[in-house]
């Protein structure tokens, strides 16, 4: 029986080695003086790490309720923050602190909308979306602030080719491009081709900017570099600043804008020209047409083509509502049809370039939406498509070997590329 308490005695060790003995994977180091090099491994997965706080337009909104919903029609600051048991008081107070930083009153249909509150649905801001980019914050705390802001943009150089089958702006939509992007290059070719008239087989290459926000495209930047075709002769436009602003030159340090504007509204198709002899559609007889009409849709923005002083603004039978503009002592233009002239827009007020004068309709003797652009040369009517304009200020001395320099490049970039209908992203000095 002595050799009982024996086997019990190497039992027990055997299981205190199994508890205390921590095995290879877990076994700790010690050095020569006993000191630890290396803790036993622990899986970190059984315990929570810190997470990122959560930011939304710059503002924490860890423990935060967000709504999100877009401006409905009839809707107002005062509608919206009501639903939310924001005091009429506290919105009186907001809009007092918006002025000089958001004019309250434009508050769009459409447009997205965030409210961040507490948990217990208390509001604590309300985010209004400008757009893409741009954004308003109302802070209903006790600060009552309102204050603009912007997301983080990041630019992405992109190229697009294509070869002309129809008109301009079915080929660049055909090739991937924005109408925002056929507007740009009407703008910027608009005095050196006309774009009514290119030929099939006619072909464009262009390298622009894309603005991205969270990953996606949020607005087209400029185009930096564009070559156009047309019945064989090459048009360049190379973008460059040389101190009063960017602008567009030719190979030749030439400028390609104009005092002008081409296009009175955003680049669409010419349906009736200037001509000495027109059958008019709604008088049914032959008179002349000295003007050059535009069909767009019901309500398209009409802009001026030229900085100016608004000389007439009023309905008239034949005309419908029309506006007209003195440029200078030679200069004017009139933009007919509209179905409203703009807000603001009278006798005497002055207009600048590209600003809206009014809306594409079809007041007066129009039978279709569209309007009937006219131009003046010293008191007389002359076809606006067919005027010489003295261009802008060429690329002077001083700028002409930096010019040149970029210019080369940029062309040298815009051979290399190949017409093939697509568009896509390119990394700058490929």
């Amino acid at each position: 029986m002595r050799k009982w308490p024996w086997v019990f005695g190497f039992i027990l060790l055997l299981v205190l080695a199994f508890y205390l003995y921590p095995g290879e994977e877990g076994q700790e180091k010690l050095t020569t003086d006993g000191q630890s090099t290396e803790l036993a491994s622990i899986d970190s997965s059984s315990f929570d790490t810190p997470s990122q706080p959560k930011i939304l337009y710059g503002l924490n909104v860890d423990t935060k309720l967000v709504f999100e919903d877009i401006v409905k029609p009839g809707d107002n600051l005062s509608s919206i923050l009501i639903n939310y048991q924001v005091p009429l008081q506290e919105i009186d107070l907001l809009a007092r602190r918006a002025k000089g930083v958001f004019d309250v009153r434009k508050i769009n249909v459409h447009k997205n909308y965030k409210l961040i509150c507490t948990l217990d649905s208390i509001a604590q801001y309300l985010i209004y979306e400008l757009n893409r980019i741009e954004y308003v914050i109302f802070d209903l705390k006790d600060s009552m602030d309102v204050y603009m802001g912007m997301k983080e943009v990041s630019m992405l150089e992109t190229t697009i080719t294509g070869e002309i089958s129809s008109s301009l702006y079915e080929s660049m939509i055909e090739s991937g491009a924005s109408p925002q992007l056929v507007d740009y290059v009407a703008d910027i070719f608009g005095w050196q081709l006309d774009f009514g008239r290119l030929q099939v087989g006619d072909q464009y290459k262009i390298i622009y900017q894309q603005k991205l926000v969270e990953g996606e495209v949020a607005d087209i930047g400029p185009v930096i570099g564009a070559e156009f075709i047309h019945e064989g002769n090459a048009f360049y436009a190379v973008r460059y600043d040389q101190g009063n602003g960017p602008d567009y030159f030719d190979e030749k340090g030439h400028s390609l804008r104009k005092a002008f504007l081409k296009y009175p509204v955003k680049f669409t198709r010419i349906s009736s020209r200037y001509s000495g002899k027109r059958f008019h559609p709604v008088l049914k007889r032959y008179r002349s047409h000295l003007g050059t009409d535009y069909a767009a849709p019901r309500g398209t923005p009409i802009r001026a083509v030229g900085e100016g002083i608004v000389s007439e603004a009023r309905y008239h039978r034949g005309n419908g509502n029309y506006v007209k503009i003195r440029h200078n002592a030679t200069y004017s233009t009139q933009y007919l049809h509209m179905v409203n002239i703009a807000k603001g827009i009278k006798p005497g007020v002055k207009v600048v370039q590209g600003q809206t004068i009014g809306y594409v309709g079809s007041t007066g003797l129009a039978n279709g939406n569209h309007l009937c652009y006219r131009f003046w040369k010293n008191g007389q009517q002359v076809d606006a498509m067919k005027v010489a304009l003295p261009p802008s200020e060429p690329i002077t001395n001083n700028h002409k070997p930096t010019y040149d320099s970029v210019m080369i490049e940029m062309i040298d970039r815009l051979h290399l590329i190949n017409v093939d209908n697509r568009i896509f992203p390119v990394l700058a000095g490929d």
